[in-house]
C-alpha cells in the first residue's frame, strides 16, 4: 500500500543569478508560470499522488514566499471589509484554499548551500521517508511509481535521472568530415539529476554544514546506498529567461506538467 502524506523539502532558498530579468525583485520558485509560482506547480504535481505536506527552506527574498501564501487569500477572493474595526469577512473562497496544502516555512539562511538546509531543517522530518526537489524544475512524473521503487530496493535514496533537451543542435558527419545529419535540439542520451529525490531519513547522517545536496549523495555511491530512477517522460528545468518564456509558451499550448484536473 502506498504511504501517503511523505513530507516533501523543496528547496527554495537560491537566487537564480541566471534569471536576474525575474529573480531580482523575487525569489526564483515565485517567478511565475501561466500566472501561477512555479513553486505551486511543483506542489500540484506532489499534490495529485496524495503528498500535501510540504517543507520550504527559504533564503533569498523568503519573505515573498511566506506573503505570496499568508495574503494570497485576499487577492483571490471577495471579502468585506470593516475600516473602523479592521474586521474582514470573506465573500468566496480562494483559489489557495482548495489546495489544502500543509506547510512548514523555514529560514535556512541567505548564503546557506542546499545540503545544509537539507540538514536545518531535520527536526521537521518526522517520518521515516522523505522527498526533496529543486524549486525550478517540472515533470510529468509518476510520484507514486517513484515511492514504489525506492521502497522497492531497500536503500537509503533515489534520484529521479531525465534526459533534457539540448540547447544547441548537434551535426553528424562521415569518416571525410562530410554532414550527413542536422539534428535539432534533440534529447541528451545521459541522464541528469532532475530532483524528485526520496530517501530514508539516515540520509541526514550523510550531510555535513557547508554541503551540497550531491556532496550527500556522492557519500552513499561508495556504499551501494544510491539508485536511479529513470523517468523518460517530460521534464524541464527554468534556469534562464529563455525557460521561462519557454515554460509559459508551452503553458498555454501544451502544459505536459499538468497532470492534475
Amino acid at each position: 500500500m502506498e504511504i501517503k502524506n511523505i513530507p516533501t523539502v523543496i528547496l527554495c532558498g537560491g537566487k537564480g543569478m541566471r534569471l536576474l530579468e525575474e529573480t531580482e525583485f523575487k525569489p526564483k520558485p515565485m517567478v511565475e508560470i501561466g500566472g501561477k509560482p512555479i513553486l505551486w506547480h511543483i506542489m500540484k504535481i506532489y499534490a495529485h499522488y496524495g503528498h500535501r505536506d510540504f517543507i520550504l527552506t527559504l533564503g533569498y527574498k523568503g519573505e515573498y514566499i511566506k506573503d505570496y501564501f499568508l495574503k494570497q487569500k485576499y487577492y483571490e477572493a471577495d471579502f468585506l471589509l470593516n475600516t473602523s474595526e479592521k474586521n474582514v469577512n470573506f465573500l468566496t473562497n480562494g483559489a489557495l484554499e482548495k489546495e489544502n496544502f500543509n506547510i512548514i516555512f523555514a529560514d535556512t539562511g541567505l548564503e546557506t548551500p542546499h545540503g545544509e538546509r537539507l540538514l536545518k531543517v531535520k527536526n521537521y522530518i518526522k517520518t521515516d521517508l522523505f522527498m526533496v526537489t529543486y524549486g525550478d524544475g517540472v515533470a510529468d512524473i509518476d510520484i507514486s511509481k517513484l515511492v514504489d521503487f525506492h521502497k522497492s530496493h531497500g536503500k537509503i535514496g533515489t534520484v529521479t535521472g531525465v534526459r533534457p533537451i539540448s540547447r544547441w543542435g548537434f551535426i553528424n558527419t562521415d569518416e571525410q568530415n562530410r554532414i550527413t545529419q542536422f539534428s535539432q535540439k534533440p534529447r541528451l542520451y545521459d541522464y541528469v539529476n532532475g530532483g524528485f529525490m526520496v530517501f530514508k531519513k539516515e540520509f541526514l547522517n550523510y550531510l555535513k554544514p557547508g554541503d551540497m545536496i550531491e556532496d550527500g549523495l556522492a557519500r552513499l555511491i561508495p556504499e551501494r546506498q544510491l539508485t536511479l530512477y529513470k523517468h523518460e517522460g517530460f521534464w524541464y528545468g527554468m534556469d534562464t529567461y529563455r525557460d521561462f518564456l519557454f515554460l509559459n509558451r508551452l503553458w498555454e499550448k501544451d502544459p505536459k506538467w499538468k497532470i492534475w484536473e
